[in-house]
């Protein structure tokens, strides 16, 4: 390893000259902004609505047991990602963080993979809109609309980032509207206890109902796992959020326990409240069926709108942070420069990146009209990938003291990152024994890696090293 691939080596030698100062983005975020935000992009309800349903058709009743095993990897990733964003608190989020821990060209092969994931994850996101409103709009077309959304929340997410904040604040509070309901529905209708959902988890096989082995349980947790996924995107506010080094951590463990507590109950509400589980893991929409079962259509219809503004609202949520890694990384010129000085362009008056905001909304519209199987594909497993290089990245930033000027360290280091790896580890052999989805969603994840250290190689030899610019000089506020 070279001194330029050093993680200790210096990152940001530049003197402060208009050509080469770091740009800034406008400091205006309390710790609740950007814990709305967040859980904006965690949206909760699409995940109970759309995730949900995949992990109680794999796992049936025990779909309870897999939330909750999911919560445990993600209270040990919530640790681990606290850890480094307090030290951290950069807008590049992941990459910059492993680029300044493990090395320059681990950072832009994280990079490449982060910012193919977020442009394509936004378009999956995005085509859901259309689904839900066809309730009551029967025939829209669904790119179309997914593309208009993608482009509409751009020119929203130029705007104030507190603006933005409290915009999300009141679709997220429709969103935890319709999971109440849920809730409601399921606790007061009860058709079975939650100890049935402890002991005696069942299945469909065969046209019946079948005890769900550990098997099924455990590959379902590796669904439940993405379905909470979103709760460390608070560092890609870092930049804009006051007090970062303390504030960020606080943003990050909170979403967690506010993301867990959204999912893992309604589903609980489902499990016990559906009339007949034969019908509910049968059904073609699982929470349409104990809706419509419990509550009538009209209040399905009603719920379906709930959940379109949600998917809406992380749309504009994953946004506002896809926009700001674009914007890092044109700060951190990891492209021809000329495009790299128009991607770090800051809005004059609103403080925001705005050409990298209108950039990534009109990429993520063009995508909507992609086959949606590969877009899948493409980012199925690429979250895996980058949870492990975290952990790797907090063991090997307390080894070097990379990160000991961050503000919150861990309780039982190092066991929450060994046991994060040791659950990432399984979640790679459940996805490498499934040919028809898992075994694909590797071999793609790793041709992005592999394309994105030969781009780095060739970037390197044309433009010279790559100079991470953040501020991560900056000490914690007292």
């Amino acid at each position: 390893m070279t001194e330029h691939d050093n993680p200790s080596a210096p990152t940001a030698p530049t003197a402060p000259t208009a050509s080469n100062q770091p740009r800034r983005l406008h400091r205006g975020l309390l710790v609740l902004g950007t814990l709305l935000i967040t859980l904006s992009a965690v949206t909760p309800a699409s995940s109970v609505f759309i995730i949900a349903p995949g992990v109680i058709a794999q796992a049936g009743t025990g779909a309870f047991l897999s939330f909750a095993a999911a919560a445990v990897v993600g209270v040990f990733m919530a640790f681990v990602y606290a850890e480094l964003s307090s030290a951290f608190p950069l807008t590049g989020g992941e990459y910059a963080i492993v680029g300044r821990t493990l090395g320059r060209l681990p950072g832009f092969m994280v990079m490449v993979l982060i910012l193919v994931t977020q442009l394509l994850i936004l378009a999956v996101i995005a085509l859901g809109v259309g689904t839900y409103l066809e309730v009551v709009f029967p025939g829209l077309p669904g790119p179309v609309v997914a593309a208009a959304v993608c482009l509409l929340a751009a020119a929203a997410a130029i705007l104030d980032v507190k603006v933005n904040a409290w915009m999300t604040g009141v679709f997220l509070a429709i969103e935890m509207l319709a999971l109440v309901v849920l809730c409601v529905l399921g606790f007061v209708h009860a058709h079975r206890s939650v100890g049935e959902l402890l002991s005696h988890p069942v299945v469909a096989k065969g046209g019946g109902l079948h005890p769900a082995g550990f098997g099924a349980i455990a590959t379902a947790t590796a669904v439940a796992v993405f379905a909470y996924n979103g709760y460390g995107s608070a560092v890609y506010f870092g930049e804009e959020t006051r007090d970062a080094h303390r504030n960020i951590a606080r943003a990050i463990l909170w979403a967690l326990v506010i993301t867990v507590a959204a999912e893992l109950i309604p589903v609980t509400a489902v499990l016990l409240g559906a009339p007949s589980l034969t019908d509910l893991f049968s059904a073609p929409n699982m929470l349409a069926y104990v809706i419509t079962s419990l509550g009538g259509g009209t209040l399905n219809t009603v719920l379906s709108l709930g959940i379109a503004v949600a998917i809406v609202n992380a749309v504009l949520a994953i946004l506002l942070l896809t926009a700001r890694l674009v914007f890092s990384t044109g700060r951190d010129q990891a492209w021809p420069l000329p495009v790299s000085r128009a991607l770090e362009a800051v809005h004059p008056r609103f403080g925001t990146p705005w050409v990298a905001t209108v950039v990534s909304g009109v990429i993520a519209a063009a995508v909507c009209f992609a086959d949606e199987n590969v877009l899948l594909v493409v980012t199925g497993t690429a979250l895996v990938v980058v949870y492990g290089v975290l952990c790797v990245a907090v063991l090997n930033g307390r080894r070097t003291g990379s990160t000991a000027h961050g503000s919150y360290r861990m309780p039982l280091f190092p066991l929450p990152p060994l046991l994060g790896l040791a659950a990432l580890a399984y979640v790679i052999y459940a996805n490498a024994t499934d040919p028809a989805f898992g075994r694909p969603s590797l071999i793609a994840t790793a041709a992005v890696l592999v394309l994105s250290a030969l781009y780095y190689l060739l970037r390197r030899r044309m433009q010279g090293d790559w100079v991470l610019r953040g501020h991560e000089t900056e000490a914690p506020e007292a």
